[in-house]
């Protein structure tokens, strides 16, 4: 149990390897996007819609690659909430779809609580916030 319980000073580690996790995840996920800035609006993509997804492919892989290098994390991980709870929303209420199953929301949800961590613990001590900021 010494092993385990002495785990803790490594912390700082288990952040950048949460860090290289979640920011690599939203910088592929939201480069992939950019191939809605050539659709036009439609029945199944109406302009709203569209329009936020245009957003996003700006959005998620800046805040993706800021979240690798531990530049303005928390900011970065508010911002990942913000999407995941919108696209968990999306899921459950206008796709129907379930926590499990074929388009299920389980991946989204994990990306929320790994945001949630990032907000609440900071970057860690391997982050430009850290050289930076000072947090």
């Amino acid at each position: 149990m010494t092993v385990l319980s002495s785990l803790h000073q490594f912390s700082d580690w288990g952040l950048f390897a949460l860090r290289l996790g979640v920011g690599t995840v939203f910088l592929v996920h939201g480069s992939q996007k950019r191939a809605m800035w050539r659709m036009q609006p439609s029945v199944p993509m109406p302009a709203g819609l569209l329009s936020l997804l245009k957003v996003l492919s700006i959005a998620e892989p800046l805040g993706g690659l800021a979240t690798l290098v531990g530049l303005l994390t928390q900011a970065a991980a508010a911002g990942f909430i913000l999407v995941m709870l919108g696209a968990i929303r999306l899921k459950v209420q206008q796709m129907h779809k379930g926590f499990t199953g074929e388009g299920g929301w389980e991946f989204e949800f994990l990306l929320l609580v790994g945001a949630i961590a990032l907000l609440l613990l900071g970057a860690g001590k391997f982050a430009l916030d850290r050289l930076l900021f000072g947090i």
